[in-house]
């Protein structure tokens, strides 16, 4: 009977779990402002946030190189592991939700006017969904090369600008008006696109149902992302001014109004 190995215990220096994780530095990156233990649940969470805002949008890009390379079940393979991530993302919200006001008042002023809302990573996610604004370009003027690189992705396709156009190159009839917008302006429904949708989910090949139902899985998640956002602050803040000015439940509640990918949700009364 052989005997079992002993792990190796001794690297003579780092461990090659630290060299590839780099644990130490992410444990260092939490510097509280106030004295509340609640403020580090606050800042941590908020910090694994970003990690996933920068994870999706590194996932959305990669699909957005396999669908220009016409490579669907990729494509879609991606976007289904970002759905995964989205969900992970999501559930981030229920520490924060559970917070009482005053709870939340305790450590809120260290804030100062910081806010999510001037989070670069997730105008990255809003601008690659779609959701484009040259205003949100404002919060990150004082930093350049995060202006600039906003600025370039406000005139870039958005991740369902490639999915159309995939759609056009395997001949489905997506108007040139669509295919040729202003990139840097919201993505407004149109009744074509609609008609599309509605025709891949009654007869269409199984490679283009699925990237459909994988967009809307993500679409899902993502109105989830903000109606939880929603939820999160009229819960611990009420309807009070937002920690950066903005006009907090009122804006949140704008925001959810508003789908991505339309389409893919109307073409279903037309199935």
């Amino acid at each position: 009977m052989e005997c079992p190995v002993a792990p190796k215990l001794d690297f003579g220096g780092t461990t090659p779990y630290e060299d590839y994780v780099h644990a130490s530095v992410l444990h260092s990156l939490q510097q509280q402002w106030s004295q509340d233990p609640r403020e580090m649940s606050f800042l941590v969470i908020t910090q694994i946030m970003e990690l996933y805002f920068g994870l999706l949008c590194f996932e959305w890009r990669q699909a957005q190189q396999e669908l220009r390379a016409d490579d669907l079940r990729a494509a879609v393979r991606t976007l289904k592991r970002s759905d995964l991530h989205m969900q992970g993302l999501n559930a981030a919200w229920r520490p924060i939700a559970r917070m009482t006001p005053t709870e939340f008042n305790s450590f809120r002023d260290a804030l100062g006017e910081g806010s999510g809302f001037q989070s670069g990573r997730y105008r990255e996610v809003e601008f690659l969904l779609g959701e484009k604004s040259r205003s949100m370009l404002v919060p990150h003027r004082a930093v350049p090369a995060q202006h600039d690189a906003l600025e370039a992705l406000l005139n870039e396709p958005s991740l369902y600008d490639d999915v159309l156009a995939a759609l056009h190159r395997h001949g489905l009839p997506i108007p040139e008006d669509v295919l040729k917008r202003d990139l840097a302006e919201p993505y407004e429904p149109n009744a074509d696109v609609e008609r599309v949708w509605a025709d891949i989910y009654r007869d269409g090949s199984r490679d283009l149902l699925e990237l459909g139902e994988a967009l809307t899985d993500l679409a899902e998640e993502f109105a989830r992302w903000r109606y939880d956002h929603l939820l999160a602050t009229r819960r611990s803040m009420g309807a009070k001014v937002g920690t950066g000015g903005s006009a907090g439940v009122a804006w949140l509640e704008k925001r959810t109004r508003r789908s991505i990918f339309p389409e893919l949700w109307t073409a279903r009364s037309y199935v």
